[in-house]
């Protein structure tokens, strides 16, 4: 398998690539700015030789000899290009090749290669005139053209700084950043320790407030999150085991039974139990399916539905043990699954029809600025305040209600409550307006007023 190199040595790399780039192009304009002040301070040096040869050619000073002590190179020439004095180091050469400066300027620098000179073939030469017309003399001082590197240690100093300040900056981008991520190395060892039977272990949060302390902010609040949807569904489990036990053992009883007398088995009777039993075992398998499917996925198609019509259809198409009464002006319409809907709305008038003494009624009402309202009322015992949320919850039964509610599966309303949420809507239980003991849901979804 392909392994990455790890984030510490690829920003370390990075760092210190532009660290390199950064300190040679400053290197480079140093060095530049080095050359260019060594230059003009040869230039400034020479000038200087320069007035003073025109200062003594002024006081009528000048000799043959041009400073005998001096090391420099100096010339002074007429206007026929006859050598009038030199430096000893100049003695008995060839009149310096340069022309005579613009008859508006005194003086004029360049560099001539050629020169018949010692030291060097190419030279830095600065060229003085004194006087004007056929008594003007030019005064010549030449130096050699510096090297590459006119100061040699500070030149060799500067371009060791280019490795130094890479390795430094390498050094410093690798200890900064293994530091930053030591509480991320110990994030994963925690990570990696932690298995389905060890959810309540957290990984250890930095105290600086900083993006790897809201990493593990981030990460335990994912634990927190999986280890109350693992408790979720082991409870599920659980409750669905006990759930099928029951249809299957009244199964297995009822064939046991038909097995050990088959003589005195009333086999009518046996399969209308057998048919009772495997209603109730498929009714459980259906309303887990459906909720299996709404936890996995709830981008379900959608269309435009009327909930009055998908109401009359379910009230007119099954018998029902009370009287339901559907109240509605017109339709109310909204956007959502009709398979889904027609089941929430069924659940929410089984079991109403359930535990109702003799009436069921729904209404149906657009409510501003774009709601759509259910309520299925019925005329029971109602439930008090404190087990209205229990009714959510799968396979919640309430000890007074289990003998009204035995055809029930006990998935009914959790499967409402999590359909409505899939169509960003809300489903509560309450109390009844009128102030009669019963129970009345309240479905709220938005409301599609588009036109058909």
């Amino acid at each position: 398998m392909l392994r990455h190199p790890e984030i510490r040595f690829r920003v370390t790399v990075t760092a210190s690539l532009i660290a390199f780039v950064l300190s040679s192009a400053l290197s480079a304009v140093l060095l530049v700015q080095l050359r260019q002040d060594s230059y003009q301070n040869l230039v400034a040096q020479l000038a200087r030789d320069n007035r003073r040869t025109a200062t003594a050619i002024e006081t009528g000073q000048l000799t043959l000899d041009i400073s005998p002590t001096t090391e420099s190179l100096q010339q002074v020439v007429d206007r026929q290009g006859r050598v009038l004095a030199a430096t000893p180091r100049m003695q008995g050469r060839a009149r310096v090749p340069f022309p005579p400066p613009p008859a508006f300027e005194e003086r004029r620098v360049g560099r001539v290669c050629g020169v018949d000179a010692p030291g060097a073939r190419c030279f830095v030469i600065v060229e003085r005139r004194v006087g004007f017309g056929p008594d003007a003399l030019f005064i010549y001082s030449l130096a050699p053209v510096q090297g590459p590197l006119p100061r040699p240690a500070l030149g060799a100093l500067i371009m060791l700084s280019v490795p130094f300040l890479t390795v430094l900056a390498g050094y410093g981008t690798w200890l900064s950043v293994s530091r930053a991520l030591r509480p991320v190395e110990g994030i994963r060892r925690n990570l990696e320790e932690i298995t389905a039977t060890d959810l309540e272990r957290r990984v250890p949060e930095p105290y600086r407030r900083d993006e790897v302390g809201r990493l593990a902010e981030s990460v335990n609040a994912t634990l927190d999150r999986l280890e109350e949807a693992v408790a979720r569904q082991r409870a599920f489990v659980s409750d669905v085991s006990h759930e099928l036990r029951s249809p299957l053992t009244a199964l297995r009883m009822e064939l046991e039974l038909a097995l050990s007398a088959p003589e005195d088995t009333d086999v009518p009777a046996t399969l209308r139990a057998l048919l009772v039993n495997t209603e109730r075992l498929s009714a459980v398998v259906d309303d887990l399916l459906a909720l299996a499917r709404l936890d996995a996925d709830s981008t379900f198609p959608r269309e435009r539905v009327d909930l009055t019509e998908i109401i009359d259809q379910e009230v007119l198409n099954r018998p029902r043990r009370a009287q339901v009464t559907v109240l509605a002006e017109g339709p109310v319409t909204v956007r959502g699954g009709r398979s889904e809907l027609s089941r929430l709305l069924t659940n929410l008038i089984d079991n109403a029809d359930r535990h109702a003494a003799s009436e069921v009624t729904v209404i149906l009402r657009p409510e501003p600025p774009s709601t759509a309202v259910v309520e299925v009322i019925d005329d029971g015992t109602g439930v008090a305040p404190e087990d209205r949320e229990r009714v959510f919850e799968r396979f919640a039964r309430l000890a007074e209600g289990r003998h009204r509610d035995a055809g029930g599966t006990g998935l009914g309303l959790a499967i409402s409550r999590d359909i409505a949420e899939a169509h960003r809507g809300s489903l509560i239980l309450t109390d009844r307006i009128d102030g009669v003991p019963g129970a009345r849901f309240v479905l709220r979804l938005p409301r599609d007023d588009s036109p058909g």
